[in-house]
C-alpha cells in the first residue's frame, strides 16, 4: 500500500485507512508526546490525537505529509493537556534547607554541571548532539539516527567517542 493511497483514503473517511494510519504512525507520534507530556499520560493523549485525526480527516489535504499532519495535532493536544494540568505545589516551610550546613553539596552539583557543560562543548559537533539528543533529549539511538537521518551505526559510533572523549576530559588528571 502506498503513502498516497493511505493519505487518500484517509481523506476520503475510509476507517480501515484510520487502522493502517494508527498502526504505521502510532509509534512516532507515541515518541513525539513523550518528550512533552508525563509518562502516564502519553497513551491516552495517542487516543486523543488518533480520534481528532479521524473525526477532522476531512481537512486533511492528500498531497500534504500525513506524518506532519498527525504531528500537528499531537503538538496541539499535548499544549492543550500541559495547559488544564494543575501542578503541585508545596509550602516553603515543608522544602528542607540545602544538604550541608552551609550548602556546599548544592554548590559542588553546579560546578560538576559547569564541567560537564564546558566538556561537552570541547567535543566536536557530531559527537555533542548525538550525546545531547540521548542525554538531555531522552532519545534512543534509533529515534537520534532519525532525527539527524544518519545511520544507526553512525549514532553509535558518535555517542561512544564522544562519552569516551568525556571521560578523558572529565577525569583529573594525577599530579
Amino acid at each position: 500500500m502506498t503513502t498516497d493511497t493511505l493519505n487518500a483514503r484517509l481523506a476520503a473517511g475510509d476507517d480501515m485507512a484510520l487502522v493502517e494510519c494508527l498502526r504505521t504512525h502510532a509509534a512516532l507520534i507515541r515518541s513525539y508526546l513523550r518528550r512533552f507530556v508525563p509518562a502516564q499520560d502519553v497513551e491516552d493523549l495517542q487516543q486523543v490525537v488518533f480520534a481528532e485525526v479521524w473525526r477532522c480527516r476531512h481537512r486533511y489535504d492528500p498531497a500534504r505529509s500525513l506524518p506532519a499532519w498527525l504531528l500537528g495535532i499531537a503538538h496541539n493536544r499535548a499544549v492543550d493537556h500541559l495547559r488544564v494540568r494543575r501542578l503541585a505545589t508545596v509550602p516553603l516551610d515543608a522544602v528542607a534547607d540545602p544538604p550541608g550546613a552551609d550548602g556546599r553539596s548544592y554548590g559542588d552539583g553546579l560546578a560538576d554541571r559547569d564541567r560537564v557543560r564546558r566538556a561537552l562543548a570541547e567535543l566536536p559537533a557530531p559527537q555533542r548532539q548525538a550525546i545531547e539528543l540521548a542525554y538531555y533529549g531522552d532519545l534512543t539511538q534509533r529515534e537520534i539516527a532519525e532525527r539527524l537521518s544518519v545511520p544507526l551505526g553512525t549514532v553509535k559510533a558518535r555517542t561512544a567517542r564522544g562519552l569516551r572523549r568525556l571521560s578523558d576530559l572529565l577525569t583529573p588528571v594525577a599530579a
